[in-house]
């Protein structure tokens, strides 16, 4: 079964979207640069939505590049610029998020860490002596 039509979209319409994704993301990727992850996270809903749409418009305009083609210079001008500064931002996010994962990463390990070292702690001879507890699947999964 083929997919239906891409949604008709123009191209001022998409100009005017990835304008907004830019800002949007730019927004996010500060948030996320300034260790402020929940104000990223408020912008989400917003975001996935415009995602969406943008998908959508690109499958659209991919389907019809004579529509790009037959556009005025000046729109193609604006919308490469456009997409040039929604890439360069997309960058910057994929930047800040994947800082944001080696910092969580890190301290659900440290966590992990200090779960397995106080378990572990017992004297193995003796009246009073114990078995170490048995090391949890957090402490073990080094990818959390």
């Amino acid at each position: 079964m083929s997919e239906p039509d891409p949604t008709p979209i123009s191209l001022e319409q998409m100009l005017q979207l990835t304008e907004q994704l830019t800002d949007l993301l730019a927004a996010q990727a500060r948030a996320f640069e300034e260790h402020r992850p929940h104000d990223a996270a408020a912008g989400l809903p917003e975001i996935t939505r415009l995602t969406n749409i943008y998908r959508a418009g690109s499958a659209f305009l991919k389907a019809q590049p004579k529509r790009l083609q037959e556009a005025p210079a000046g729109v193609r001008q604006r919308l490469i610029r456009a997409t040039e500064a929604f890439e360069a931002v997309l960058q910057r996010q994929g930047r800040a998020l994947a800082a944001s994962k080696v910092v969580t990463e890190g301290l659900v390990k440290a966590i992990a860490d200090e779960i397995a070292s106080r378990r572990n702690v017992g004297r193995a001879y003796g009246p009073n002596a114990s078995r170490p507890i048995a090391a949890t699947a957090i402490t073990l999964n080094r990818q959390a």
